[in-house]
């Protein structure tokens, strides 16, 4: 299982924010490529990051904050990155500058045809992100619900070729109420690619159980305010989790 610590970008700097509020964000450390130093060090195998600005505005907002990152680390491990990202120019410069994975999510959902022409082009490096709440995908930054089912839509963009789905409740990010495991479990259930849970990690019962259900198709989890408030021990839930597999 791997846990991959999130570091969401506003203005340059580390940011978390409850519920996709741009308004409720806690600064947690100012300089992103020293966060991602700090996260390698203590055993993370991939980070996640996350431009919130570009997210709001539709194209790239925190590249040079990103490319900081990359030079720093990106040579040891692989870095995946969401966020604004709504044409191939972008996924072309991101991709050449040492990035692994690009994340699709509102594009996915509005322009599936976008969403194809970038798994025919960068086969192997997208991943979607699927917002959801009660089962029904949300766009914008979390400000639209829609009528689409998670596990109709997961299945669609496994057909187009996508690496892999990262599943966010977004009716608990950044609430530490725990990860919502039978909606995590039941989308990677219905899917052969795999999921990455999301949205609500508290602590290291929520390892625990995903560590549990990981055979369903589940390859990691986000791991964000949780590791900054020291809800959770990183380096700890990491090595439990490696504990966990190689006992499975």
């Amino acid at each position: 299982m791997l846990l991959i610590p999130a570091i969401d970008l506003k203005d340059g700097h580390c940011v978390r924010l409850k519920q996709g509020d741009m308004d409720q964000s806690t600064t947690f450390g100012e300089d992103p490529a020293v966060m991602a130093r700090r996260w390698v060090d203590k055993g993370a195998r991939r980070l996640h990051l996350v431009d919130l600005n570009g997210a709001f505005a539709g194209h790239p907002k925190n590249e040079q904050a990103i490319r900081k990152i990359l030079k720093e680390v990106g040579s040891e491990i692989d870095v995946q990155l969401g966020g604004g990202i709504r044409d191939l120019d972008t996924i072309e410069r991101y991709l050449d500058a040492g990035l692994r994975f690009v994340i699709i999510g509102t594009a996915a959902v509005k322009n599936p045809g976008f969403l194809q022409d970038a798994c025919t082009a960068f086969g192997g490096h997208i991943i979607v992100g699927l917002d959801a709440k009660d089962g029904k995908v949300a766009t914008d930054g979390w400000s639209k619900l829609t009528r689409h089912e998670v596990v109709d839509l997961g299945k669609k963009f496994e057909d187009y070729g996508v690496e892999s789905i990262i599943y966010t409740d977004i009716g608990r990010d950044g609430m530490l109420s725990g990860i919502n495991i039978d909606a995590t479990v039941k989308l990677a259930q219905a899917l052969t690619i795999p999921v990455i849970a999301s949205g609500g990690l508290s602590d290291m019962a929520d390892i625990e159980k995903l560590c549990a259900v990981e055979g369903e198709g589940i390859e990691g989890v986000i791991c964000g305010r949780a590791i900054y408030t020291g809800a959770l021990d990183f380096e700890a839930a990491q090595l439990r989790a490696d504990d966990l597999n190689s006992g499975a």
